[in-house]
């Protein structure tokens, strides 16, 4: 099997005249009305920064063009993340999570992630103007349901999982989200390992668990298991792919479901140690399942592709979509399948050296 890219690498979200300008962890799917629509955490100092919101963009015309980045979640505190999905006829949630003010001046204290001390003080500034009883209205993982194609969206809810590109629809209309669940220390703790599914109700927004993947056991220790992907494939089962990580491993798992949900197998290695992650799951209309995912391990880091055409049991892996010799500060891809049966991957990367992240897309074909 032959990956064959399509044109040239192409930008969906970037805001260079300002400040303003790093955005990250995108999620692109199709619309019901056939837009294409991407998702992203923008508008943003760095990678960790008081003032992201989700955003989003909207393509008429299969990727060519895209709309500006308006926001859907925008609280007090850093919205991160953008996760998009489909359900109904008309149904759409995005996704996204915070953390506290307290972490937020945890990190600008480290001075890492905004180095430069004026919009360092410019941060702290606004972080100190945020109301307890505010965040505590707003802290969580976070999403906003809309029932006309992603026009408008109703108020913020709460869940009590996260993940980085959302839930998935089953066959049976059943709006399906396995994700990590939230803690509000989990960011300084990076300890919660416990993954989840529950359904939605796409009428009130409330959730009900189903079940639960087991914890991995990586000789003797449990890793951190992370940022989960869902899909349903042909035959019914449902397959995640997971994020696993730990000192020099940073890999994908899989776990599988033949009960919608309420029962998985034990999670077990699809990619080598530091094969990449975090993962992300499209089911094309040629029964042929992608999964994508970021690769951090050594130049060139990039953006890879992995294939199944046998519901997940096997996989074709290490497929580059993308080559970058800048740094690993990238990936979170996800993929969309054009009306001619080619493929479209979004995601993001820092392409220059002291330069912000940007959302980028790269169209793509399989050849056999």
């Amino acid at each position: 099997m032959k990956i064959t890219k399509l044109g040239e690498l192409q930008t969906v979200m970037s805001n260079p005249q300002s400040v303003h300008n790093y955005f990250g962890w995108p999620t692109v799917c199709r619309l019901q009305n056939g837009k294409i629509a991407v998702v992203a955490s923008g508008n943003r100092l760095s990678h960790v920064c008081p003032f992201g919101k989700a955003v989003i963009s909207y393509s008429e015309d299969e990727g060519k063009s895209y709309t500006y980045p308006a926001p859907v979640i925008d609280t007090v505190l850093d919205d991160r993340d953008g996760g998009i999905a489909t359900f109904g006829d008309k149904g759409v949630i995005i996704t996204s999570f915070n953390n506290t003010a307290e972490f937020q001046k945890y990190c600008l204290d480290l001075r890492e992630c905004i180095p430069d001390e004026k919009l360092n003080a410019y941060a702290g500034a606004y972080i100190n103007s945020i109301d307890p009883d505010e965040q505590d209205k707003v802290l969580g993982a976070t999403f906003k349901l809309s029932h006309d194609c992603g026009v408008t969206f109703g108020e913020l809810k709460k869940s009590p999982i996260t993940s980085p590109h959302g839930p998935c629809e089953l066959a049976d209309g059943t709006l399906l989200w396995v994700g990590t669940v939230y803690d509000t220390d989990s960011a300084i703790k990076n300890g919660e390992n416990t993954i989840r599914a529950y359904k939605i109700n796409t009428t009130d927004g409330s959730m009900e668990y189903v079940g639960e993947i087991e914890n991995i056991d990586l000789d003797g220790t449990v890793p951190h298991s992370c940022e989960p992907h869902a899909v349903q494939v042909a035959d019914g089962t449902i397959i995640a792919h997971i994020r696993v990580e730990m000192p020099r491993v940073f890999t994908v798992y899989q776990s599988e479901s033949n009960d919608l949900g309420k029962t998985w197998t034990a999670p077990h290695a699809v990619l080598d140690i530091l094969g990449g992650s975090p993962p992300h799951l499209f089911l094309a209309s040629s029964g042929a399942l992608i999964c994508t995912y970021g690769y951090r391990k050594q130049d060139p880091y990039g953006v890879k592709a992995m294939i199944s055409f046998d519901n997940g049991k096997t996989w074709d892996i290490d497929h580059y979509l993308y080559e970058n010799h800048v740094g690993y500060d990238l990936g979170y891809p996800s993929t969309v399948e054009l009306s001619d049966g080619s493929f479209l991957t979004v995601f993001y990367a820092v392409t220059e050296k002291g330069g912000p992240a940007t959302i980028l897309q790269q169209k793509w074909k399989i050849e056999e």
